[in-house]
């Protein structure tokens, strides 16, 4: 006599009301967690391409000042150098201000993917909560940060044209925004081809209108050619732009597993194997 098997598991259910709220909270919290993980990083892969960057613009500023002030003396005139004044030192941005900036940052887009989630969840494939989160996590990285930054890469700070920084800013934005727009629509399409093509057939058609789209827009939308001035060190830049990439990178990864670990904890309690040793002592 053959044992009974166990139903296949059915589609998760997508949580509705206060279980949302608690999402939301683990959302946050698994950011904030996140947030540690991408402040170390920051701190320790980060800063040092950031002190390098300062000390290339401190010296230009005094190269500048010293031309100034030996054609100034050429004219019977002596330049006076411009003091300013440091309002928040350096050690003090290093360290409590970019926790507070990683920490915040990591909490609040804990909030918002979480949201996602829920909304995702039961709606894209026979997911479970681990699964579902991970593919958030994925999904937030690409279009909130990866797109964008092939278009326009990060840059460091006291770099460039101070003139073209809301230009810049106001670009970076609009082409999170279209990232954003575009792969809504990608996950969309995808559904809505999946029962005609099959699911993978949906998925990758659905991917690749996807990377079409986004290089379209990457074509037409302005450069950014003054961002970085001609003279600046490259392998500085390039230390820093890879080091952006990997906070980044290593703040979705972590939020996807921590959130996925805290979701499944919620909206499956109980251990699988008895509740399928139950189904079956009931078949």
């Amino acid at each position: 006599m053959s044992s009974p098997t166990a139903p296949p598991a059915p589609p998760q259910a997508a949580p509705t009301g206060s279980l949302v709220g608690r999402l939301l909270v683990r959302g946050m919290l698994a950011g904030l967690i996140a947030g540690l993980f991408a402040f170390a990083v920051a701190y320790v892969a980060g800063e040092p391409s950031v002190n390098a960057s300062i000390a290339v613009e401190e010296a230009a500023a005094k190269a500048e000042h010293a031309a100034a002030h030996s054609h100034g003396a050429g004219h019977g005139q002596a330049a006076e150098p411009a003091e300013e004044e440091e309002i928040v030192s350096r050690d003090l941005q290093s360290t409590a201000g970019l926790a507070t900036g990683v920490l915040v940052y990591g909490v609040a887009l804990g909030g918002i993917a979480s949201l996602a989630f829920c909304f995702v969840l039961g709606r894209v494939g026979r997911f479970g909560p681990k699964a579902t989160a991970a593919l958030v996590a994925a999904g937030a990285f690409t279009t909130v940060y990866l797109v964008p930054f092939l278009k326009y890469p990060a840059t460091p700070p006291a770099v460039g044209n101070p003139d073209t920084i809301g230009q810049r800013t106001a670009l970076f934005f609009l082409m999170v925004l279209l990232s954003v727009l575009l792969g809504i629509a990608a996950v969309v399409a995808g559904r809505r081809l999946a029962p005609r093509l099959g699911n993978w057939n949906a998925t990758v058609l659905a991917g690749a209108g996807f990377v079409a789209a986004v290089t379209v827009a990457c074509l037409f939308l302005p450069g950014n050619g003054d961002s970085v001035q001609s003279d600046f060190p490259a392998a500085v830049l390039w230390e820093f732009r890879l080091a952006t990439l990997g906070i980044q990178a290593g703040l979705w990864a972590v939020f996807g597993l921590a959130f996925g670990l805290l979701a499944e904890r919620l909206l499956a309690p109980g251990p699988a194997p008895a509740r399928t040793a139950e189904a079956a002592q009931a078949a």
